[in-house]
């Protein structure tokens, strides 16, 4: 990674509360957004615990790390395909759109219970998409 690059990197804080429209799409935190557009970001569904399903949302170089994580895993090692096809069932890949907005799809909104709202809360190097409830 460049110097330039390492300067572009951005670390989620802070709670964020909006609107989700009727195509399913929230808004990004300004402060969040990348500076490049089309950025393409990954969203996981994310088991958590006794409070439920999240959408984890990994930037690119943080997915980029979790794939070359992943790739070191014996391939043999039953619980690294367990991992390998959770990640690729329960991920989809989302573009930020002009107004800043991602659409978040069907069954991962229904499967995490996001409907008309949505908080969203910075965990440093990624952040995650919450039914406020």
């Amino acid at each position: 990674m460049s110097a330039t690059d390492s300067n572009k990197l951005k670390f989620y804080s802070s709670t964020y509360r909006h609107g989700v429209d009727e195509k399913r799409r929230v808004q990004i935190p300004a402060k969040w957004r990348p500076e490049e557009t089309e950025v393409e970001l990954t969203l996981i569904l994310w088991p958590n615990g006794q409070q439920g399903l999240c959408l984890r949302v990994l930037p690119p170089q943080e997915m980029a790390a979790l794939m070359a994580k992943i790739q070191t895993m014996p391939s043999a090692d039953p619980e690294a395909v367990a991992l390998r096809r959770n990640i690729a069932r329960d991920s989809d890949q989302v573009t930020i759109d002009k107004a800043g907005r991602i659409c978040i799809p069907e069954q991962m909104a229904q499967a995490a219970g996001i409907e008309k709202e949505a908080v969203l809360a910075g965990a440093l190097q990624w952040f995650e998409i919450w039914n406020p409830d």
